[in-house]
């Protein structure tokens, strides 16, 4: 049986069985029997039943809510606002289909030259904890306005979620078959990706999308889209002396926000040595009256809890490795219960560390680097085999078009959260951050397939060279 607990009680939120290889296959199976049928109907019935999804998750907004605070640990608010995203999704990716997966027509040597899209046939859907709704909700929906059928494994961590939103679909009167789920952790997974599908979209790990790019290596015919994480750089430069609590703010949120469970999350900060010290200050100050507690606790947490035990052990270690290969511990993360995953946001300079390891610390924990130079600091944000998001705070827009043009990775801001993504623009990474397939507002692009015509509603042709 797979078992979902509540992070923060320990208490059981979710019980089921776990597909193994003959429940994938049949679920599959049902997909392949069903997609005929969804790619046939016109595309107004797809988006029909894709707004009337959305109405649904609306109508469920607060259980909804409660069901993804409870199995994440989330505070509340911010899961009413994944919640918002889920809904949001169907307009924008029926508005990103049309625009860009859309019929187009021209003309050559005066023959109608058009341009159309065929979905795949059988898409998997492979959805993380950290956000359970919105992000697979995000290759979910392009996928089925196109046409295609899709199976769907929740992370092993949410299945509650990843159930609750397939109920909603159904709800909305997708025909049986369209949307199938799996449930259960690695070896799932990994029947589905080896099933008979026409392609996998994945949100997680850099591990786990790289084990699926050996899977799928045999099988280049079949879609692959990744969506991996970050070791994302932050960079202040060049910051004014009145905007050090503005910068602060966006540091925190940067690294902080989903208790540092966002892939976009910022995981290395780089200051500029010489105005290192009042902006730790500001920095520290916020970090100390940030409230990490429970979804639903009044007054409204900022953070609660990483996804489970075994995630706070691995971050409390590489916190402790941090400190004794000699960083500075300007605020150290700290696990308040030995028996419950809570930690408490964690800052340590490890500008002294000879080398530093390029791993996603997927959690509240941040490394400070203070260098001497705009040049040293662009060196150390690329000193990543990553490229998912970047930041830059300070700065006039020249220094900012330095940073963008120099910057290795999908996402670039500016004065803004490196978490903080537009739905309207495409989303995804670089090197170990993803397989050059952006989502968001570009999934339409992985969800279905261009096939280029040149069509004469009568024959005519004639050969003027090499015929006696």
């Amino acid at each position: 049986m797979l078992v979902s607990l509540d992070p923060c009680t320990g208490e059981g939120v979710w019980e089921g069985p776990v597909a193994g290889v003959a429940q994938v296959a049949a679920a599959v199976e049902a997909a392949r029997a069903a997609f005929p049928g969804w790619a046939m109907a016109p595309v107004e019935a797809r988006h029909a039943v894709a707004r009337a999804f959305a109405e649904a998750v609306k109508a469920e907004a607060e259980p909804f809510a409660r069901l993804i605070a409870r199995e994440t640990g989330k505070p509340l608010w911010e899961a009413r606002t994944e919640v918002a995203s889920t809904a949001a999704k169907v307009e924008i990716s029926i508005s990103a289909q049309m625009g860009r997966a859309g019929v187009a027509e021209g003309e050559v040597a005066g023959t109608r030259s058009v341009t159309r899209h065929k979905p795949h046939g059988v898409l998997a859907v492979l959805g993380p904890y950290n956000f359970p709704a919105h992000l697979p909700n995000g290759h979910i929906v392009p996928a089925l306005i196109a046409g295609n059928a899709c199976v769907f494994k929740p992370s092993e961590h949410t299945p509650a979620v990843g159930a609750f939103m397939a109920d909603l679909w159904e709800r909305a009167g997708l025909p049986r078959g369209v949307l199938g789920v799996v449930q259960g952790a690695v070896g799932t997974g990994k029947a589905l990706a080896g099933a008979d599908i026409d392609g996998l979209l994945f949100t997680g790990s850099a591990g786990g999308g790289a084990a699926l790019a050996r899977q799928f290596a045999e099988t280049p015919g079949r879609i692959l889209a990744l969506e991996m994480g970050g070791n994302n750089p932050l960079v202040v430069w060049d910051l004014a002396p009145d905007k050090l609590e503005a910068a602060a703010a966006l540091i925190v949120q940067s690294a902080y926000l989903s208790a540092g469970q966002r892939c976009t999350n910022a995981r290395r900060l780089i200051v500029e040595d010489r105005a290192a010290g009042p902006l730790m200050e500001a920095v520290t100050a916020l970090i100390d009256r940030l409230i990490v507690d429970q979804p639903f606790a009044d007054p409204a947490p900022f953070l609660g809890p990483v996804i489970h035990n075994a995630a706070a052990e691995h971050l409390v270690a590489a916190a402790a490795g941090l400190a004794g290969e000699g960083a500075r511990v300007l605020r150290p993360l700290v696990r308040r219960d030995p028996a419950r995953p809570f930690l408490t946001p964690g800052l340590y300079d490890v500008t002294g560390l000879g080398a530093r390891p390029d791993d996603e610390l997927f959690g509240p924990l941040l490394q400070m680097v203070r260098v001497e130079s705009f040049e040293a600091a662009m060196d150390a944000a690329n000193a990543t085999r990553f490229g998912l998001a970047a930041g830059l705070i300070g700065g006039e827009e020249a220094l900012y078009r330095r940073f963008w043009a120099a910057s290795r990775a999908g996402v670039v801001n500016w004065n803004r959260p490196t978490n903080g993504a537009a739905s309207s623009a495409p989303f995804g990474g670089i090197g170990a951050s993803g397989n050059h397939r952006p989502s968001a507002y570009y999934a339409a692009d992985y969800a279905a397939w261009p096939v280029a015509s040149l069509e004469a509603e009568v024959p005519a042709a004639t050969i003027g060279v090499g015929v006696r």
